[in-house]
């Protein structure tokens, strides 16, 4: 696809962690990049990186189609999402409904652009021992990954419509991120490092600087989705497979720690930090980062993924190993004094 026809990009979810180094890519490759934020969303590192800012809701169609229409955009980057909620109806209202609305949105421009909606390993489930392929039919374990899934679906509706794709990221770290920031912050104070169950389970990861690569590609050059071929137009993104463990160590190097004292926790005493988790976040009324919906994730076995498809397709590949991407991080932990 010739790229000067997409100097026009709207990017919602654009001040979560992979929206923002996704538009600073994007400006440094020369888009015009509008960003649809809601009035409560922080928006200085937007504002810094030269957005232009839109008010609105992703599940308000109408807005939507403004903020489209106003951008001119030639590409709609989907990335709005919940990786929290309080309920399973909550998860589908925005993962799902969002991406009802906004495929909506852009079957009403007099010239429909394309749209990139970044899902989730979630939305396909546990791997087993074999990484997962994007022909693999998707058994999400968890609400968060059914949300996605159904996200997916909604996308395929408008495939004859739209031009679509879709990209997968297994788990992201990188500058920001504040999941992967608490195993950081373990291992750097008190040289811990907590496994469930024997922690041979395999995760595949990726740095947040080549996951936004990969999704420009996408965007670009990809496979555009279609309902009746399966993993048509959707490519995983990953970098490197670890075990659990193994993670602990090479956060240790990182750091430049010694090896961290792994600690294994039982699978009850697990599924017994989810419910406690639950508790606290109804007391709180706001979700919290441990639930048991997210315990069953991590209970399900190895979350590994094949970037086969990418590479081949897309020509992209990891710009860095992974053990520099991770240095990068710890350093950027340590010069923000997050550690």
């Amino acid at each position: 696809m010739n790229t000067s026809n997409q100097q026009s990009v709207l990017v919602t979810g654009a001040s979560g962690f992979i929206g923002v180094h996704l538009v600073r890519l994007l400006v440094a490759r020369g888009r015009t990049v509008s960003c649809l934020v809601r009035q409560t969303s922080h928006v200085k590192e937007l504002l810094a990186a030269g957005a232009r800012l839109v008010t609105g809701d992703v599940n308000d169609r109408a807005g939507v189609s403004r903020a489209i229409a106003l951008s001119n955009a030639r590409v709609v980057f989907h990335l709005a999402g919940l990786v929290r909620a309080m309920s399973p109806g909550e998860f589908m209202r925005v993962n799902a409904g969002g991406v009802e609305a906004v495929a909506a949105a852009c079957t009403e421009q007099a010239e429909r652009p394309v749209l990139l909606l970044v899902s989730s390993l979630a939305a396909a489930g546990p791997s087993g021992e074999a990484p997962k392929m994007e022909s693999d039919p998707p058994l999400p374990v968890s609400d968060y990954g059914r949300s996605k899934f159904a996200g997916e679906q909604a996308a395929a509706r408008y495939a004859g419509a739209l031009p679509i794709t879709i990209v997968r990221p297994c788990p992201v770290f990188g500058a920001g991120d504040r999941g992967m920031y608490e195993i950081f912050k373990a291992v750097a104070r008190s040289g811990i490092h907590v496994v469930h169950g024997r922690g041979d389970w395999r995760i595949s990861l990726i740095a947040v600087a080549d996951l936004v690569e990969c999704i420009v590609l996408a965007a670009e050059n990809g496979e555009r989705l279609m309902p009746d071929g399966p993993g048509r137009g959707i490519y995983f993104a990953s970098a490197e497979d670890l075990s659990h463990v193994e993670i602990g160590v090479a956060i240790a190097h990182a750091l430049g720690k010694r090896l961290p004292r792994v600690v294994r926790v039982p699978e009850g005493l697990m599924r017994v930090a989810g419910l406690c988790g639950d508790v606290l976040s109804r007391i709180r009324r706001h979700p919290g980062w441990v639930s048991s919906d997210k315990i069953s994730e991590l209970l399900a076995g190895s979350w590994t993924c094949s970037s086969a498809k990418a590479r081949q397709q897309l020509d992209w590949s990891p710009a860095a190993p992974l053990a520099d991407r991770l240095r990068d991080t710890a350093k950027w932990y340590l010069d923000a004094r997050w550690l």
